[in-house]
């Protein structure tokens, strides 16, 4: 039986096979496919386990000890109604009291934390099953007690990153690993940068504001702010989060420009 991190090689064979038989699937269709036959929840999450379970040259180890998420365990905190992107420095508010456990340990074990989306946000306790498997790390900032007794809690977010483990505990916490994104530097993706920006205004009717313009040399950020601008609607959110390849993440936020308005896109 192939070992799991041959699921690329896995996806194309996968693809030539169908082919074949005249059934077409896309490169992206054909990792997700592989993935759910090896057991796993997506093809993010199984890439994520195969970068955390690979040899590493010099340079990427150092890379990893940077973002020093691969394979650790990190308390999580789970969000009822908002998705977090990397490059967001944002206040949340903790009023539940497994998510302050969650963060509390978090403070005292070098202020990481694994901020990811509920599927349904009326639920008052959710477990693994109620959470989407990809979520955003976060540093903590600053920790206040509000005079209403919640946690108002600073975080910078950094990365894409998976739920790979669940961890018993008496707060959520999981094994983790950053998600590897892929085609960030591609010419489609800089030429689906210009075309973002000129879809932006007949989108919002506004002209995009100037500080957006500071990411027009970093499509994977690009997508990650103008996604957050457009108000489609937490699912659409998540669905963005969760696509690692850039190109494809660019090319779904233009398509929901393109239908017209907002109001279409939710």
């Amino acid at each position: 039986m192939r070992d799991f991190r041959d699921a690329k090689a896995m996806a194309q064979t996968l693809r030539e096979a169908l082919k074949v038989k005249s059934i077409s699937v896309s490169h992206s269709e054909s990792l997700e496919l592989v993935a759910r036959t090896l057991g796993f929840h997506d093809w993010n999450v199984l890439s994520a386990a195969i970068q955390s379970s690979q040899p590493v040259s010099v340079q990427a180890a150092k890379l990893r000890a940077r973002s020093r998420s691969a394979g650790t365990v990190i308390p999580v905190a789970p969000m009822r109604d908002v998705v977090f992107f990397p490059q967001l420095i944002t206040p949340i508010f903790v009023g539940r009291e497994k998510t302050r456990r969650a963060i509390e340990s978090a403070a005292a074990n070098g202020g990481r934390i694994l901020v990811v989306t509920q599927k349904r946000p009326e639920n008052d306790d959710p477990d693994f099953a109620a959470l989407h498997s990809v979520g955003v790390l976060a540093e903590i900032i600053h920790r206040t007690e509000m005079p209403h007794g919640d946690l108002r809690v600073k975080v910078s977010c950094s990365e894409r990153t998976a739920i790979v483990r669940p961890v018993d505990g008496d707060f959520l916490a999981a094994e983790v690993a950053p998600i590897e994104e892929t085609r960030g530097l591609d010419a489609e993706a800089f030429m689906l940068t210009r075309e973002i920006f000129e879809a932006f205004q007949g989108f919002t009717n506004t002209a995009p504001p100037q500080s957006l313009y500071r990411y027009a040399g970093e499509p994977a950020a690009l997508a990650d702010v103008v996604v957050q601008l457009m108000e489609v609607g937490i699912d659409k959110m998540q669905q963005v989060l969760e696509t690692s390849d850039v190109v494809t993440r660019l090319q779904t936020i233009l398509g929901w420009m393109r239908e017209g308005s907002p109001a279409k896109a939710n």
